[in-house]
């Protein structure tokens, strides 16, 4: 048996040891996104990324029984959703999902310096994890036009969370950081179970599933280095507070999308976010992404 690789990351961390992480981070950053479009919420390699994609598209070999059955439940779910087919289902959850992070990336886009006033190396760091997160959208756009659904729009969500998701970033550092480090766990999670999702829903379209991999694995090789970098923002005591945050911040966000609990078990994936360690991520995931040093065995 091979010892692991790789440590859990609610490991310790010294002070400094997060200070040279964050550098390491930044340095990281700049080469793998690219350059920066900040007008575009975009970066260069991932643009690029995308219209790779969009310029060899791929389609079902059988289309969608219902497409309309998707557009009358992806906002808010309006059937009961155990009479929905889980290809429908799966597709509702995927744009869920990716709804809230694009909502909540709006506010924090406003909130945060942009590049020109950015004068540390976290708010600069801050500028390009949020262009990262709007590309994650169009990647998500480009998984529901791939199954076929080209009519799909990005709404806000009701005024009060609207509100909230606004109002999240001007808070404290002491105050959001456990909680954007979680989110950005329960990110990474339910990728990595929706990875698996596909296996199973799509084992007679292998185009397009080997495509939504492809067009996921894009997204998640960003989250899991996000998780190393909102990891650096906590301390000590914070760390405590985030493992302990894991299963009521799970449990609050997936009882929001109900058809979460029809696809996947949300009990092993709160039990994946508290052991999370990277260890069982694929080898192509770990060579493209970062992991913070006081992390790596």
């Amino acid at each position: 048996m091979t010892s692991a690789k790789y440590l859990s990351i609610f490991s310790p961390a010294t002070k400094r040891e997060r200070r040279e992480n964050f550098e390491n981070y930044w340095e990281f950053t700049q080469q793998h996104g690219g350059e920066l479009f900040e007008e575009d919420k975009d970066l260069a390699k991932k643009r690029a990324r995308l219209q790779h994609f969009q310029l060899h598209p791929v389609k079902l070999r059988r289309p969608l029984a219902d497409p309309e059955a998707f557009y009358r439940n992806y906002i808010e779910m309006q059937d009961d959703p155990r009479s929905l087919d889980r290809m429908t289902l799966m597709l509702t959850c995927i744009y869920k999902f990716a709804r809230h992070e694009w909502v909540g990336i709006k506010g924090a886009w406003d909130a945060v310096p942009d590049m020109a006033h950015s004068h540390t190396v976290e708010d600069k760091i801050s500028r390009v994890h949020l262009a990262e997160e709007f590309c994650h959208v169009r990647l998500f756009n480009e998984i529901l036009f791939t199954c076929g659904l080209d009519k799909v729009e990005w709404v806000p969500l009701g005024p009060v969370k609207e509100k909230i998701y606004e109002q999240f970033p001007k808070f404290p550092g002491f105050l959001i950081n456990s909680p954007a480090f979680i989110t950005e766990l329960m990110g990474v999670t339910f990728y990595c179970h929706l990875y698996r999702l596909f296996d199973e829903i799509l084992a007679e379209e292998p185009e397009v599933r080997d495509r939504l991999k492809e067009l996921l694995d894009e997204i998640t090789i960003d989250e899991v280095a996000h998780v190393g970098q909102r990891r650096n923002f906590i301390g000590p005591v914070g760390m405590k507070i985030s493992k302990v945050m894991v299963r009521p911040l799970y449990t609050l966000f997936f009882n929001d999308i109900p058809e979460i609990k029809l696809l996947l078990d949300v009990n092993q994936m709160i039990k994946y976010g508290v052991a999370f360690d990277f260890n069982e991520l694929p080898p192509h995931m770990i060579e493209r992404s970062w992991i913070p040093s006081y992390c790596k065995a």
